[in-house]
């Protein structure tokens, strides 16, 4: 079963969509600016650099070191884990003042729908 999602969420449609109300542009067109900063965003990453938006946070690619890990179905088996590339948003401080004053409560962990063993099993007739 999927985790239950608390609150607002929005998608890359919807945000397009409150852009063009803000600005006063097409959603087309506000989706085309998303697309763009999107594709820019990666190819700066994948290019070594980093993405800033002064005030709102700053995109970084950084490696994360390969490790030794245990095989979560096989506790006693060791597994090596690669080193990967991993995306990186450090939060800008216009951002993290603005959260602040929200009063919004820290979110704990998600909450993940318990399931009886005979719900998870699916069959195929």
């Amino acid at each position: 079963m999927a985790k239950k999602r608390k609150g607002l969420f929005m998608n890359k449609v919807q945000m397009a969509d409150k852009i063009s109300e803000r600005v006063g542009i097409t959603k087309a067109q506000a989706e085309e600016a998303l697309n763009t900063f999107t594709a820019v965003t990666i190819d700066t990453l994948k290019a070594g650099g980093e993405v800033t938006l002064t005030g709102f946070g700053a995109f970084s690619a950084r490696r994360r070191k390969g490790r030794e890990g245990i095989n979560p179905r096989n506790p006693s088996q060791k597994i090596t884990i690669p080193s990967v590339v991993v995306a990186k948003f450090k939060t800008g401080k216009t951002l993290k003042e603005e959260l602040k004053k929200s009063g919004m409560e820290p979110q704990s962990e998600p909450e993940v729908a318990e399931t009886s063993e005979a719900e998870s099993t699916e069959t195929t007739e």
